[in-house]
């Protein structure tokens, strides 16, 4: 149940339950005020229990009476009747059909409408008392004719069997009006109260329960558990809060993940940075230095010394420029202009412009079963793939002249997978994983920094990643190495 639906029911039952408490309270204070002030005259119904087990008696006599037919043991019942009554001064009327047919002991008249109204308030049944009068009543069937029995006394006021007679007067009304109303009032308010206090726990421990929850799964995170998630089953207005709270530690986790990959990627990159750059520039110190000490005396030697730094430099600034450009790809603020791109014919022209330069440095380069699909993406970027990879190729070649297939197939999904492959050593398959990684080489103890910066395929990657792809590596069947890079075809192109 929601807590809107709570709500509902709450404000319904705050106005049904003080409205229904209320209606019994005034119903069973106007009934006993109505019986107590019938038509007007004062009747009580509290009485003698003298009077009237004397009268049950007189009534079982009366009642024998009239069942027997035998009219000697009727004389003994009616002499037994007379006595009775006159010992209490009573008077006897037995009537049928509201016609009187016995009449035994003193005659004694009364106001008959006030007693017929008398006698319809306790339903023909019971004891009254009015103007010093003690009246019975008793109904019953005999022989398929009913019978009113109906017996009259004086009250005696100072019997203690008799209680308090309450008199007919005005004041009656008025004094007993006063305690219903006060207590009708404090009924009321009662039934307000205790109503108000059971909907207050009603709504609030469906909004206490849910709280409790939140607040210990917040607390969990704050302390530093975000693991923490919240299991609530229930369908009301908090199950989407609990599942949004899920969602944000999934995100915080994420993003605190996230910061300690790039703080350690950050310091792996210092690391790398300091020690590439160590390499050329202590060497640089070196030659400058044979330089200064008249180490190098003929001018050929003074230029080889001169042609090492410039080399030096230029690696120098290769890699600062490398550093440069993946530090702006990383903060989103390399400048790229995409485009759709035939993807064939991109590389094509590519190879063109540089395949004879690197047959030349060692590095044949195949182009095969190239697709003509037209992907999305900057062409320079696109080229700066392509070189990085080639680059990594001719630099880890073992041979005298490495070989750098390319070629292409379609996916079903609408996408397109590059494959270069080289017949270079490989990697090891632990190292795999990490290639992608910033100034990751294969070889852990970095004793080969002339062979790259360890920027070129994290930049790869970042850019196959800019294009909307992904780039993967493995190793070849039998050698080498091989790149799959997986990019979406924007329009096919056949």
């Amino acid at each position: 149940m929601t807590i809107k639906e709570r709500l509902s029911i709450s404000n319904i039952l705050m106005i049904i339950v003080p409205v229904i408490i209320t209606t019994i309270i005034a119903a069973v204070c106007l009934e006993i005020v109505w019986l107590a002030m019938i038509n007007g005259a004062g009747f009580v119904l509290k009485d003698s229990p003298h009077f009237y087990n004397a009268s049950q008696r007189i009534s079982s006599i009366a009642e024998n009476f009239l069942n027997t037919t035998d009219p000697n043991e009727q004389t003994e019942q009616i002499k037994h009747l007379e006595e009775l009554l006159n010992q209490g001064s009573f008077s006897l009327t037995i009537s049928a059909l509201g016609v009187e047919r016995y009449h035994f002991g003193k005659d004694v008249k009364l106001d008959n409408s006030k007693l017929l109204a008398a006698m319809a308030a306790l339903n023909g049944e019971g004891v009254i008392s009015s103007n010093g009068y003690n009246y019975y009543v008793h109904q019953t069937e005999i022989k398929g004719t009913l019978y009113s029995i109906s017996i009259l006394g004086k009250k005696i006021e100072d019997s203690p069997h008799l209680g308090q007679q309450i008199e007919d007067s005005p004041h009656l009304r008025h004094g007993m009006l006063i305690p219903f109303g006060i207590i009708l009032t404090l009924g009321i308010c009662l039934s307000v109260f205790l109503t108000n206090k059971f909907l207050i726990r009603f709504v609030f421990q469906k909004i206490e329960d849910p709280m409790n929850i939140l607040s210990s799964g917040v607390r969990q995170i704050r302390d530093g558990n975000l693991d923490c998630r919240i299991k609530y089953d229930h369908k009301d207005e908090f199950a989407s809060v609990c599942a949004d709270f899920n969602d944000m530690a999934t995100r915080l986790k994420e993003s605190v993940d996230l910061l300690q990959r790039q703080e350690a990627s950050r310091k792996e990159l210092l690391a790398g940075i300091s020690h590439d750059l160590r390499s050329p520039l202590t060497s640089i110190r070196a030659y400058v230095e044979g330089l200064l000490d008249g180490v190098a005396k003929t001018p050929e030697a003074q230029r080889s010394y001169l042609e090492t730094i410039k080399t030096k430099s230029i690696d120098i600034d290769q890699m600062v420029s490398k550093i440069f450009l993946f530090s702006k790809m990383e903060i989103g603020q390399c400048s790229e202009h995409p485009e759709p791109l035939n993807l064939a014919k991109e590389i094509d022209t590519l190879i063109h412009e540089v395949g004879a330069e690197y047959k030349e440095k060692g590095l044949q380069i195949t182009m095969q079963d190239l697709l003509p699909v037209t992907v999305f993406g900057d062409p320079d970027s696109l080229r700066r793939i392509l070189v990085n990879i080639m680059e990594n190729s001719l630099k880890y070649k073992n041979k005298v002249m490495g070989q750098l297939t390319i070629y292409s197939t379609q996916t079903e999904a609408a996408y397109v997978i590059l494959t270069l492959s080289d017949d270079g050593p490989g990697v090891s398959e632990e190292s795999l994983p990490r290639i992608f990684d910033t100034f990751y080489r294969s070889d852990p103890a970095r004793q080969n920094p002339q062979k790259g910066s360890g920027l070129g395929l994290a930049i790869v990657s970042k850019a196959v990643s800019q294009m909307g792809g992904t780039v993967t590596a493995k190793n070849g069947k039998n050698e080498g190495l091989t790149m799959e890079i997986k990019l979406p075809i924007q329009e096919n192109k056949k």
